[in-house]
């Protein structure tokens, strides 16, 4: 195999094919130049073999299929296993000790490999062999209750807190970490990654919040929840604008960008937040969104445009920086972050079918 350049060049890595933030972990590692093997099932006769992630999750990185439940297959991982310098899957606890590709199976094949496994719930505790999905894994952390209006549900934001915050990316935190640690000691181990404790981890800075007296439970009533007038979004003649004008500096820009005198709205007064907002939406309304983008553009008022995903890679900003690129004609984020020595990058011609005897041959 070969693998592409990056700070990561040359980590071996399988990868067990599963959905949500498995592929998400797998995709940052192949960019960052791992030489990722994705281990696909086998598909059924006239089915595609790929699923919606195929041009952007699966990217940079070959697959191969596998029955995992047959004998032969399963040596055939195993066999790659033992050259591997990591391993990731995200199955129920259980699922891969039944397939007899635990860890305890591989350990005497492989005693440095790093075993990576990602779930919602965990390993252990008492959901751990239950189903469930991004928004569950948020809301018994207490992240969901944080989040939206006062006296309504809790939205469902995009999975980008649990799947892939909480998920993917401790999974890549946590291998590389127990990777240092195996090429030390030459002793593997597993990691363990619950999206539930990932996403506890991310939510420290509320929880130091809570025990300085600054954070309530009572949603709208928190300085970034939404309840602050000058950290919020508002609709405009067309589209929405967010609004990020926290420190005094910067609200004072607001002010002067929207026409409104500075001494009639004191930032820190809770009482005149109402007339705050309500004459913040009527001048934001009087105009459309790319009005306060130009008015805006050059200060530090903390005012952009929320932008959808089409308009997104047309931003000057993310234009300049290639923050999203468009191989094949397929729009997707680039690599990140970024490496000035060792730059990771897309490798379109790494991806596509592979087979057992490729791979160990590469991984000889």
């Amino acid at each position: 195999m070969t693998s592409i350049d990056g700070p990561l060049s040359g980590v071996r890595v399988i990868e067990f094919d599963a959905i949500g933030p498995v592929p998400v972990a797998a995709m940052l590692l192949a960019d960052m130049g791992c030489d990722v093997v994705r281990i696909a099932r086998r598909p059924h006769a006239g089915a595609a073999w790929d699923d919606v992630g195929g041009t952007v999750l699966h990217r940079s990185r070959p697959h191969l299929f596998l029955d995992l439940k047959a004998e032969a297959d399963r040596e055939q991982a195993m066999a790659i296993i033992a050259r591997a310098d990591a391993l990731i899957e995200g199955f129920r606890p259980g699922v891969m000790e039944r397939l007899r590709l635990g860890p305890d199976a591989c350990r005497p094949r492989n005693p440095r490999l790093v075993y990576t496994r990602m779930t919602g719930w965990g390993q252990t505790g008492p959901l751990a062999e239950r189903a469930g999905h991004d928004l569950n894994y948020l809301a018994i952390t207490g992240a969901l209750h944080a989040m939206g209006s006062p006296g309504a549900p809790p939205p469902v934001p995009l999975n980008m807190v649990g799947d892939y915050g909480g998920g993917a990316m401790f999974a890549v935190t946590g291998m590389l970490a127990a990777l240092i640690h195996a090429r030390a000691t030459g002793e593997g181990q597993v990691v363990d990654v619950a999206m539930t404790d990932g996403v506890a981890a991310l939510s420290a800075f509320f929880h130091a919040f809570r025990a300085s007296g600054l954070w309530h439970e009572d949603r709208g009533t928190n300085l970034l929840d939404g309840s602050a007038p000058y950290y919020r979004c508002y609709a405009c003649a067309d589209g929405y604008v967010a609004v990020g004008a926290l420190e005094p500096q910067f609200f004072k820009m607001l002010l002067d960008g929207l026409g409104l005198a500075r001494a009639a709205f004191p930032q820190h007064e809770r009482a005149g937040w109402p007339a705050m907002e309500a004459a913040f939406s009527a001048a934001f309304a009087d105009h459309p969104r790319q009005h306060w983008a130009d008015v805006f553009g050059a200060t530090d008022a903390c005012v952009t445009p929320v932008l959808s995903f089409a308009e997104a890679a047309g931003h000057p900003h993310n234009a300049a920086r290639g923050t999203l690129v468009a191989p094949g004609g397929v729009v997707q984020p680039a690599p990140a972050p970024r490496f000035a020595a060792t730059p990771a990058r897309i490798s379109p011609s790494s991806q596509g079918k592979t087979s057992v005897e490729a791979v160990l041959a590469g991984w000889s």
